[in-house]
């Protein structure tokens, strides 16, 4: 309760300066705001939106990738050089480059960090088993070697969750998350940290173009309501719309065409989907998962909840990563889901009990549960019955792989542009026995589902590239849908709204805000 009234009290002090009757604005710090907390500012342990949001504030990444998906240098001083055999990549660095203590960008502190997430970084996927050893033959010259060739290298080297961090601050926690603070190379440090509210201000030493504001205030909201009412009263410039309601999120899209705020949008990158556990009763039967599957109506949830601003999918991939948009998980028809439970001796007088777990702080998770809810009692009220429990999401995410979730909603966004940062975070799996998955990611989304033949898969997609791994990719979604640990519904775009004396929010192709291009205009 104190740490509410005290944040409270914290927005109205910054309100009061920068919104107050008077038309003159005291403080130049742009506030934005979205809704939830930040857990961890360990790039390591970070895996929610709005801390990568902000870690890629703090932090430079070796590359990244433009807005058509190109490798373009940050913090390597060029293009990484690939050995023929493809099992070594020298990346040169940028000379004169310093963390927010001071201490010199160098080869030590590339090292230092990946040698740190490997050891401790709970986003496995993006290292695996790549990496054999790093090399540092000289202050600015990284030597990567590689286990096996790999084609998707875009990934590892654009990774935010191994943004270089300062291997003098950080010594004592090579083995340990450091989670309030955060020491990096980027635009802005961290001057202040709370899980509600973090507040960053410009490198002065910072190597590139410098921000056009004079700072940021970081504010976490706990709900949507009070999201929504604190941008419409202006005490605060930029709202995020990650977790807010989508009723106020078409509002807000209506307003902006109006004028009355500047609405910035990402692509389509964020997938919300229901993980379901496949090594327990009732789920462990493929033909109950099918039916599930079968009697969701995407198209309903799409209009109902998000107003049609969300995409219905049946991929696990977005669109935009796609050569053609194939669907291959199963597609709604609740007489066909009917069949299938009937089979399974299902219906007249025998229901299905379906726990579905929603994240409470979500409000699109409630509203996607009370739809499917409500359009299985009015078509199959007599096979199933669907049963809602709602857990905040940061209990969610630590319950996960204990397996205590049946079904339940999630979302994710891939750490990099491509297919596989999809695909690896929800199907794959290091240790199967008899289909089920008893380590690996796949255990980490909840629904600990395997196939041996994914893996292989996988492991064939490293080592070619082009159109011929993007088949082997679509490949291995089709054999997940066609055992269905999954269930796919939409695909959904970030936005941001930004007050009229602010610049228009801009987001990168990964679907993060440039909190460094917001700018106070008309002052």
């Amino acid at each position: 309760m104190k740490k509410k009234v005290l944040l409270s009290i914290f927005i109205i002090l910054i309100s009061f300066l920068q919104n107050s009757c008077s038309s003159k604005r005291i403080s130049k710090k742009i506030i934005v705001a979205s809704s939830g907390k930040i857990e961890s500012l360990d790039p390591a342990r970070a895996n929610t939106l709005k801390a990568i949001q902000l870690i890629s504030s703090l932090g430079d990444t070796l590359y990244e990738l433009n807005s058509n998906g190109e490798l373009k240098p940050k913090l390597a001083s060029e293009m990484p050089i690939i050995s023929k055999n493809r099992l070594q990549i020298i990346i040169n660095l940028r000379k004169n480059v310093f963390f927010h203590d001071g201490t010199s960008l160098n080869s030590n502190a590339i090292k230092f960090t990946f040698d740190r997430f490997k050891k401790i970084g709970t986003m496995n996927y993006i290292l695996g088993n790549k990496i054999k050893s790093i090399e540092t033959p000289s202050e600015h010259s990284v030597i990567i070697n590689l286990n096996k060739p790999s084609s998707s290298l875009n990934g590892l080297l654009t990774s935010v969750n191994l943004t270089p961090i300062s291997p003098t601050f950080y010594k004592e926690y090579s083995d340990k998350f450091l989670n309030e603070k955060f020491v990096g190379t980027g635009k802005y440090a961290l001057t202040s940290f709370s899980n509600e509210v973090q507040l960053i201000e410009p490198n002065l030493n910072y190597w590139g173009e410098k921000p056009l504001n004079n700072g940021i205030n970081f504010v976490g909201y706990s709900n949507s309501s009070s999201l929504f009412g604190a941008l419409k009263s202006k005490q605060i410039d930029v709202l995020l719309s990650n977790s807010i309601d989508d009723s106020q999120r078409n509002s807000l899209n209506n307003l902006s065409k109006i004028k009355k705020f500047k609405e910035g949008n990402s692509p389509f990158t964020e997938l919300s989907f229901i993980s379901l556990r496949t090594n327990f009763y009732p789920l462990n039967n493929r033909n109950v998962r099918l039916a599930l599957a079968k009697s969701l109506n995407r198209k309903l949830i799409s209009e109902k909840v998000s107003y049609g601003q969300r995409i219905p999918t049946r991929s696990l991939i977005p669109p935009i990563l796609k050569k053609d948009y194939q669907a291959y998980w199963p597609k709604y028809d609740y007489s066909e889901a009917r069949k299938l439970l009937q089979n399974e001796n299902y219906c007249n007088g025998n229901i299905l009990r379906i726990p579905l777990t929603y994240r409470s702080n979500v409000p699109a998770d409630k509203l996607i549960a009370l739809t499917w809810q409500e359009e299985i009692k009015n078509y199959l009220k007599d096979c199933i019955t669907i049963e809602l429990n709602g857990v905040e999401s940061t209990t969610v995410y630590k319950n996960l792989s204990l397996g205590l979730y049946t079904a339940v909603i999630l979302d994710w966004t891939g750490a990099y542009s491509d297919p596989e940062a999809y695909l690896t975070p929800l199907l794959s799996c290091d240790e199967i026995v008899e289909g089920t998955c008893k380590k690996g990611e796949s255990v980490y989304s909840g629904s600990f589902w395997g196939s041996n033949k994914v893996e292989s898969l996988f492991l064939e997609s490293e080592n070619i590239s082009g159109n011929k791994r993007l088949d082997k990719l679509f490949e291995i979604e089709e054999i997940a849908a066609n055992s269905i640990p999954y269930i796919p519904i939409w695909i959904s775009s970030q936005k941001a709204w930004s007050q009229n004396n602010i610049s228009k929010p801009i987001f990168n192709g990964a679907g993060i805000i440039q909190l460094s291009d917001l700018e106070l205009i008309n002052e």
